[in-house]
């Protein structure tokens, strides 16, 4: 569904999103915020990176490593010397750019996906990825996802390692995550 979107119409449901986003004391209150840079129709990120970098806070980026699939955190410090295209046709941090850190010094994670339950799960790209990452993420630091409303279903067929995000956004709602 989401590749059905036109241009315009993602930039401005990507606006909404941010805009309700920002409003948001999590979002506001924290400092070393990992989330992903979107690629084809997914919600951009551009903004939010841009946004948060302008408020001198720390970004962070996944770099997903195919081998082990695990996510490694990478900090961001200027988008446009620092990406290249990498795995999945997704930008990543080119290698003079790979900043690793501890996960645990996050304090926000806004995690991608395909489809969403208002439980907090999420179909991802199939690689369990995030699924990894988010198991080993101590439970005290916030997760959110933002997506279109249309990504939104009534329920995602769940796994044992299947890891719900706490909080959804979409362009007409925050959703705190019931799971």
């Amino acid at each position: 569904k989401r590749d059905l979107l036109s241009n315009k119409e993602i930039i401005k449901k990507s606006m909404d999103i941010f805009n309700i986003l920002k409003e948001n004391s999590i979002y506001q209150n924290a400092n070393n915020i990992m989330l992903f840079v979107n690629f084809k129709t997914e919600v951009s990120t551009r903004e939010i990176i841009e946004d948060l970098l302008s408020q001198k806070k720390r970004v962070f980026i996944p770099l997903t490593v195919p081998e082990t699939r695990e996510i490694i955190v990478s900090e961001l410090l200027d988008p446009k010397k620092d990406l290249i295209l990498g795995n999945f046709n997704v930008l990543e941090p080119k290698e003079d750019a790979i900043r690793p850190v501890d996960p645990n010094i996050l304090d926000l994670v806004i995690v991608p996906g395909v489809a969403f339950d208002k439980k907090g799960y999420r179909i991802g790209y199939g690689g369990g990825y995030y699924d990894r990452f988010l198991a080993k993420l101590p439970s005290h630091i916030p997760t959110i996802s933002i997506a279109y409303e249309l990504q939104l279903i009534d329920e995602v067929p769940i796994e044992p390692h299947d890891i719900p995000v706490q909080y959804i956004i979409t362009e007409n709602e925050f959703i705190e995550a019931k799971s």
